[in-house]
C-alpha cells in the first residue's frame, strides 16, 4: 500500500501478559513453538482457571512507592504498561511530546469491593425483598466514593500524574467494546489530522474474587483444566479463561513519526467496530461486513482473533474468517493469553504489530486447529468478538 503523511503508525508497544513483561516474552511466542499449555492458575479461584499475572516490578515504571500504594493492582498494571509503551516509542522522558499527547484508556470498573459485594449476595439468599435489601446495604456499606468499585477514569488520571501525559483525556468503559472504541477514535483522530500523537490500551487484571461472580451469571467462564481455545466446550461453565493483561499502543500520524526519527512497527490501514443481537445469523452478518470493510484478503494474510472461547460464538467466528480470508493463517491469541476484555483488543493490535516487524512465522497455537503459516506476513487482520455484544477488526501492514 502507498504510504502518506497521514498514515496511522504504531510507534510504541507495552505489553503485560501471563508471558511476562515488554516485548520480549511476547516476541518468543510470536516466533517459537508455544502450541503446549500456557502458564494457568488451575487452583486459586477452582474451579475457575485464569492466565495469572505475572512478577512485575512495578518501580520499574513507577518509580514512587507512595503513588504504587495509592493504586489497586488494575490501575499499577494500566499505568506500568503505558509507560512500556512510552520507553517503546522513545517519549517517556522528552516534557514536551508527553505534555501534548492525547489518550485513550479502555477501562472496566477497576477491583471492587469484595466485602460488600459478599454482604450483599449473603443475605440476598436470606430475604425476599431483595430491591429494598440492596437500597439499604448500598447507603450504609458503600465506601466514601459512593461506588462500589473504583472510578473508571482512575488509571488515565495516574498515568497523567505518572508519566506527565498531559492532552487530551478519554476513557471508554466497558468491557470488549471500550478496548475497540478506544483505538477506532485514537485512529479516526489520528487521520483526520485532530490528533498527531496519542496513548492508547488498558488493562485487566483476572486475578480478582468479583470477577467470577460478575460472570458466573452467564454461565461465561470455563472450569477445570485448561483447553485449546478453539476446543472448549460450552456446557455449564461455558468457556472463558480470563487473563492479566495490560496492553498500551503509542499511535502516530506518519508526519510526527518520521519528523522524529521514530521506529514504526505497522501501519493501521482501516479499523472498525459493531455491536448488536447474535441471533439468527446477526453476528455473521456484522462480521462479514467488517472483514470487507477490511479490503481483499492478502495471501500472506496473518489472521489474530481476540475470540473469547465461547463455543458457539467463537466458532461462528472462526467459520466466518475462514471464509472472508481463505489464505490467511489463523491464530486465536486468547487461548495463550486469556481474555481481557478491555484491554483484549490493544493487546491484538500489539501482537499484530511486533510479528509484523520482526516478519515472524507464528507457529500454530492450537496445533490441532490451525494451519501452519509458511512464510512471513506482510498484513494482518486482528479481530475480537466479545462474549457480550461487541465486535471489532483492523487491518495493519507491515513497513516496507
Amino acid at each position: 500500500m502507498q504510504k502518506t503523511l497521514s498514515d496511522v503508525v504504531i510507534t510504541g508497544i507495552g505489553i503485560v501478559t501471563c508471558h511476562g513483561t515488554g516485548k520480549e516474552p511476547h516476541l518468543s511466542l510470536l516466533t517459537a513453538d508455544k502450541s503446549g499449555v500456557p502458564p494457568i492458575d488451575a487452583e486459586r479461584f477452582k474451579p475457575y482457571p485464569i492466565h495469572p499475572m505475572p512478577e512485575i516490578d512495578w518501580s520499574q515504571q513507577i518509580a514512587k512507592r507512595g503513588d504504587q500504594r495509592q493504586m489497586e493492582n488494575w490501575q499499577r498494571l494500566g499505568v506500568y504498561a503505558a509507560g512500556l509503551a512510552l520507553d517503546d516509542a522513545g517519549l517517556k522522558d522528552k516534557a514536551e511530546a508527553c505534555a501534548s499527547m492525547d489518550m485513550i484508556v479502555a477501562a472496566g470498573g477497576g477491583e471492587r469491593d469484595v466485602n460488600v459485594d459478599t454482604i450483599i449476595v449473603s443475605e440476598g439468599l436470606k430475604s425476599n425483598d431483595r430491591e429494598r435489601l440492596v437500597n439499604a446495604k448500598l447507603t450504609t456499606e458503600l465506601r466514601p466514593t459512593l461506588f462500589l468499585a473504583q472510578l473508571s477514569n482512575l488509571m488515565a488520571g495516574n498515568i497523567s500524574i505518572v508519566h506527565k501525559v498531559t492532552g487530551s483525556s478519554r476513557t471508554f468503559m466497558g468491557e470488549e467494546a471500550a478496548g475497540i472504541s478506544a483505538i477506532e477514535t485514537a485512529f479516526a483522530r489520528i487521520r483526520a489530522g485532530q490528533s498527531t500523537h496519542s496513548l492508547v490500551g488498558g488493562a485487566f487484571v483476572a486475578d480478582r474474587d468479583d470477577i467470577f461472580l460478575l460472570v458466573e451469571g452467564a454461565q461465561a467462564h470455563a472450569q477445570n483444566e485448561w483447553q485449546p481455545l478453539w476446543q472448549r466446550e460450552n456446557g455449564a461453565g461455558g468457556g472463558v479463561i480470563f487473563g492479566t493483561i495490560g496492553a498500551f499502543l503509542v499511535l502516530e500520524s506518519r508526519a510526527n513519526a518520521e519528523a522524529r526519527g521514530a521506529h514504526v512497527y505497522a501501519t493501521i490501514n482501516a479499523i472498525e467496530g459493531d455491536r448488536g443481537a447474535r441471533a439468527e445469523g446477526a453476528l455473521e452478518h456484522r462480521l462479514e461486513r467488517l472483514s470487507r470493510a477490511m479490503g481483499d484478503g492478502a495471501e500472506d494474510v496473518l489472521i489474530l482473533s481476540g475470540a473469547s472461547g465461547l463455543k458457539d460464538i467463537t466458532a461462528r467466528e472462526k467459520q466466518v474468517l475462514q471464509k472472508a480470508f481463505p489464505k490467511g493463517a489463523l491464530r486465536g491469541y486468547g487461548g495463550m493469553t486469556g481474555h481481557g476484555l478491555e484491554a483484549q483488543f490493544p493487546l491484538g493490535l500489539a501482537l499484530a504489530a511486533l510479528a509484523l516487524d520482526a516478519k515472524a512465522v507464528v507457529p500454530a497455537f492450537d496445533a490441532g486447529a490451525e494451519s501452519p503459516m509458511n512464510k512471513p506476513a506482510s498484513q494482518a487482520i486482528v479481530t475480537t468478538v466479545g462474549y457480550g455484544r461487541a465486535e471489532g477488526m483492523a487491518r495493519l501492514s507491515a513497513e516496507a
